[in-house]
């Protein structure tokens, strides 16, 4: 995704609005000219239709002047520019350019190929994988309950992979597992990731990923710790012009359902 998250950078500079403006004057911005672009989104905002009913409540119509100066002068990187707040100002930033949201100024980019399409399908490859770690750690999160839906917009849920999940994560549920997230006890952390095959309907991204996580028991003493490092390797497919994760390897997969069974 670096390569929208710089065309959007390019897409403010050039708004109609923004270049009629001191704005336009002057380069590099600094602090002041960030406060202005606040004032200059927020009233455009105001007026946009997508944020009159309830998107208004849950984007809101204002981005501080931090979150913009943060956004223009940084690096991307995946942690940051993947969190779920940063993905609404995004969402905003969008619709002040005129469209409906994120997804709708990356199909814009992708259909004008301004990077190249290809370019951008491997970097979105890279975008999926890293959401879908995040996704992964909010399910764990919602145990005993089994929620599979909550990756439909990452995974095929007519997929292998999903069925794995279904099955290791039923019997997690049964036992009635819940993650202990107090004082940061469980985390993850993505060390690495790479395209290391690309086809024209299937791309390989391989991470280097490290999953500290603690499960107990409902209203017992018991607790699992899983510690892992490993290296995963996710194969993401494209049907229907739709890319999704469609399999994943992992070495560890279904290790605390092993250390379950094993206890004497």
């Amino acid at each position: 995704m670096k390569s929208i998250y710089n065309l959007i950078k390019e897409e403010v500079r050039e708004h109609s609005i923004v270049k009629n403006s001191i704005l336009a004057d002057s380069n590099p911005w600094k602090r002041s000219h960030y406060v202005i672009l606040a004032e200059v989104i927020k009233e455009e905002l105001a007026q946009k239709e997508e944020l009159q009913n309830e998107k208004k409540f849950e984007l809101g119509t204002s981005i501080s002047h931090i979150t913009l100066q943060r956004f223009f002068e940084s690096d991307y990187d995946y942690k940051t520019h993947n969190d779920l707040r940063f993905l609404k100002t995004l969402d905003k930033i969008c619709i002040f350019l005129g469209f409906k949201d994120l997804n709708s100024f990356v199909k814009k980019a992708k259909g004008d190929k301004v990077y190249g399409e290809s370019w951008l399908e491997k970097d979105f490859a890279k975008d999926i994988v890293y959401k879908y770690c995040q996704k992964n750690f909010e399910f764990f999160k919602l145990f005993p309950e089994l929620r599979l839906d909550v990756f439909e917009d990452l995974i095929f849920l007519e997929s292998p992979f999903i069925e794995r999940i279904r099955s290791y994560s039923s019997q997690l549920c049964d036992n009635g597992l819940k993650l202990f997230t107090n004082n940061n006890r469980s985390n993850f952390e993505i060390f690495d990731i790479e395209i290391v095959s690309e086809q024209d309907e299937m791309i390989v991204v391989k991470t280097q990923e490290f999953w500290n996580l603690v499960f107990v028991v409902e209203n017992t003493d018991e607790e699992y710790i899983i510690n892992e490092l490993d290296a995963q390797i996710y194969f993401i497919k494209k049907i229907d012009n739709v890319w999704k994760i469609w399999d994943n390897y992992n070495p560890n997969s279904g290790l605390l359902n092993n250390l379950i069974q094993k206890k004497p």
